[in-house]
């Protein structure tokens, strides 16, 4: 991409984002673009015909421990310092319209 269809580019997606960039912003940020693009090509000249695909770097496994019921605390002892106390829950104030 040619360093002027570029610059567009990034004004658009600036617009589209809502982001308001000063003129030495839109320079500083589509050289760092640019040199990140660059980069990439670089990374494209590598020789990966011995590399195994994979989907994550690091092997992932699970490190959360098992679900096990253990005791809690009563109802009444979590509703104790609610405000207010409906229906054996927690009344909260109502966020959306009721429809008619």
């Amino acid at each position: 991409m040619e360093r002027r269809d570029f610059k567009e580019q990034l004004k658009k997606t600036a617009h589209l984002a809502r982001l308001h960039l000063t003129p030495e912003e839109e320079e500083l940020f589509a050289k760092q673009l640019q040199n990140i693009l660059d980069y990439f090509k670089k990374l494209q000249e590598l020789d990966t015909s011995n590399v195994e695909p994979m989907a994550h770097v690091l092997p992932l496994y699970n490190i959360w421990r098992e679900d096990e019921v253990r005791e809690s605390i009563s109802q009444e002892e979590a509703l104790k310092n609610a405000p207010e106390i409906e229906d054996l829950g927690f009344k909260i104030p109502r966020i959306m319209k009721r429809e008619e």
